[in-house]
């Protein structure tokens, strides 16, 4: 077993004005649509959800990069970040090929202006 970690922080107006200069087209390309159900729900604080989210697939990304390369792809959609029902954020792999060899702890965090994300990913295979 394989252990990496992965961590990203973003300013929250940066996903804002993205999302804002996009008409919205960056939500469709980044975010699934229980994310996006997720994230419009929580209507004045929505950017905080997107960004914090965002800066979660990134710190994903950095998490299990080294198994991704040449070996498996993954688009922006195929890691969804949602949460249980007492709050705890968790993430999804959508991509069968490599979502049964992978397991992720996340944290996400976020204030007025940045949002942050730590990850551990436990990672069932050789990654060489």
């Amino acid at each position: 077993m394989n252990i990496r970690i992965g961590t990203d922080i973003i300013e929250i107006s940066r996903i804002k004005k993205t999302i804002e200069d996009t008409d919205n087209k960056f939500i469709e390309r980044i975010y699934t649509n229980k994310e996006i159900e997720y994230c419009e729900s929580r209507k004045s604080q929505k950017y905080q959800h997107y960004a914090v989210r965002f800066a979660g697939k990134e710190a994903v990304f950095k998490a299990i990069s080294s198994m991704l390369k040449n070996k498996f792809e993954i688009d922006w959609k195929d890691i969804e970040i949602l949460n249980d029902s007492s709050g705890r954020p968790y993430v999804n792999i959508l991509k069968s090929k490599i979502s049964d060899k992978i397991n992720i702890d996340i944290s996400l965090s976020h204030c007025k202006e940045y949002a942050v994300a730590n990850v551990i990913a436990y990672i069932e295979m050789d990654v060489d």
